[in-house]
């Protein structure tokens, strides 16, 4: 299913499990490096909505898109940070194991100014493989486990297992609740 997140405890952008994979490549330096890009002051960046999209076959294997709106600017230049997961099993009775696999900036408003150039290059553009290149620095920092702590048909609270004392992330159901063969988390 697709959640669209109310309230996060740390900076919205940290909701994506890229950035628990960084976390884990970069113990050291992660936190120093988010401290530069959380000083940006609005509205020279701006940052949100977040969403979450999730669906599980019944081995709790499935995809996970993570997306998070960032705007420079004032809004000139935005974009839709778009982060892509495999969910590679379950973590005991209230956890999903995550494998961070790409990261690509979509809907990028510089890009639609170009026209129908900038939707060859958006078309044809690449996703960074943020997975592969976390797993070099450190291996096993692209696998990531999001522990859900509550759960209902309307509102789901995750946090980052590696940091679960400090993150908290409060997320609403949004649109249908899935169908098909797969589940809607």
């Amino acid at each position: 299913g697709k959640w669209e997140l109310i309230y996060a405890s740390d900076d919205i952008t940290r909701s994506s499990p890229f950035f628990w994979a960084f976390r884990r490549a970069f113990p050291d330096n992660s936190d120093q490096i988010f401290s530069i890009t959380d000083a940006i002051p609005e509205p020279i960046k701006m940052v949100g909505p977040a969403t979450q999209e999730i669906d599980l076959d019944a081995s709790s294997r499935g995809t996970f898109v993570s997306r998070v709106k960032v705007a420079t600017l004032g809004g000139v230049a935005t974009s839709i940070m778009t982060t892509r997961a495999s969910i590679v099993g379950a973590e005991g009775v209230d956890g999903l194991r995550l494998k961070v696999e790409s990261t690509k900036p979509e809907e990028s408003t510089i890009l639609k100014k170009l026209g129908p150039l900038g939707k060859l290059i958006n078309s044809n553009s690449q996703p960074f493989p943020s997975g592969e290149a976390l797993e070099r620095v450190a291996p096993g920092s692209s696998e990531v486990v999001m522990v859900t702590t509550y759960l209902d048909e309307g509102l789901r609270v995750t946090r980052n297992k590696d940091r679960s004392d400090d993150d908290a992330f409060v997320w609403v159901r949004v649109g249908d609740f899935g169908g098909g063969n797969t589940a809607s988390l």
